[in-house]
């Protein structure tokens, strides 16, 4: 059979092995078994990566987490991000009466100030608890305990 216009007729297409470039002279890496013997099971199975077609550039999804540090909080105002309103802020200070000052306060009571000098302690914001606030929603944001 010849082509029209005088060209030869084109041959089969290579195989499998002469497309891909295998090398059937070089050894098997995995087992084989040979004729008349069963798979034992051992061995047997590819790797993973062996076999599978290759993704096709489909997007791996990718989740972006913000690990915020513990926030230690004193006696003094802090920068941060507010976790109510999601805003940079610098905390607003208040201050209660706490286990210190009233510690203070009836120590001074056991010492003898009674006519009133003992309530000095709740005057004085260093002996109090400090409440960290968002100046921007209110929210409490942490608390500073004297004990």
């Amino acid at each position: 059979m010849s082509a029209p216009g005088g060209n030869p007729a084109p041959s089969a297409p290579p195989s499998y092995e002469e497309a891909v470039g295998i090398n059937m002279n070089y050894p098997n890496p995995y087992p084989v078994p040979g004729p008349g013997q069963a798979p034992d099971g051992k061995g047997m199975n590819p790797p993973p990566h062996m076999g599978q077609p290759p993704s096709a550039n489909n997007p791996i999804p990718v989740q972006t987490v913000y690990v915020q540090q513990p926030v230690v909080f004193y006696d003094r105002p802090i920068q941060m991000c507010c976790p109510s309103c999601n805003q940079v802020i610098v905390t607003r200070l208040s201050y209660d009466s706490g286990a210190l000052t009233w510690l203070s306060c009836g120590g001074l009571c056991l010492l003898g100030c009674i006519a009133g000098c003992c309530l000095i302690p709740f005057c004085i914001d260093a002996l109090k608890d400090v409440d960290h606030t968002c100046p921007k929603c209110s929210a409490l944001i942490g608390s500073y305990k004297r004990l």
